[in-house]
């Protein structure tokens, strides 16, 4: 390889030299990312969604495969971000793919050292078992002589990967068993 096309391979040389002098095209390319393709070329449809980590309401490109999802971006027709992700909602994909995800019911017993997995109807019964109990235990009918009807026998604190329909419903749950400490870690 001469001198002359080892230094008319850089890219730097073909952007003062050549049409692009911006390096926007032809200067920043390289016959590897010639051959390059998007991940999402392939994908079979593009369903529109939110980024579930905070309250922002990223709009969201959910890029799905025979039906499995292949890529989350950045929906550029969102109002509220442009196409824009933070660094937790760029990495969405792992919600749904990531090879830590649990896909089964973990549960450690009080004073446990080890997780144990449960099927999802047995964890479930001991689930509304012990919301029973703790609204039983700590049900108030009233306080210092005002009527009160409530129980602090527990709280609901939801998360932000929780999308508004979902927080509605948790919330109208949670009012009607009597629970009156209800937050959202969107608002925290």
């Amino acid at each position: 390889m001469g001198v002359r096309r080892w230094i008319g391979s850089w890219p730097v040389y073909r952007q003062a030299t050549g049409s692009d002098p911006l390096g926007r095209g032809a200067a920043a390319k390289s016959g590897a990312s010639e051959r390059l393709k998007p991940r999402v070329s392939t994908a079979d449809q593009v369903v529109k969604s939110v980024c579930p980590y905070c309250a922002v309401g990223c709009g969201q490109n959910v890029y799905v495969k025979d039906d499995e999802v292949v890529q989350i971006e950045g929906d550029p027709d969102s109002p509220v971000s442009r196409g824009r992700l933070c660094p937790k909602g760029s990495a969405t994909l792992q919600l749904t793919t990531g090879p830590a995800r649990e896909h089964h019911v973990l549960y450690r017993r009080p004073h446990g050292t080890e997780w144990e997995r449960l099927d999802l109807d047995t964890a479930m019964d001991m689930i509304a078992d012990r919301v029973i109990a703790a609204r039983r235990h700590g049900w108030q009918w009233e306080q210092d002589g005002d009527r009160t009807r409530r129980t602090l026998g527990f709280a609901g604190l939801g998360g932000a990967t929780l999308d508004n329909e979902e927080n509605y419903l948790i919330k109208k749950l949670f009012t009607a068993l009597g629970a009156v400490q209800i937050e959202n870690q969107a608002r925290v």
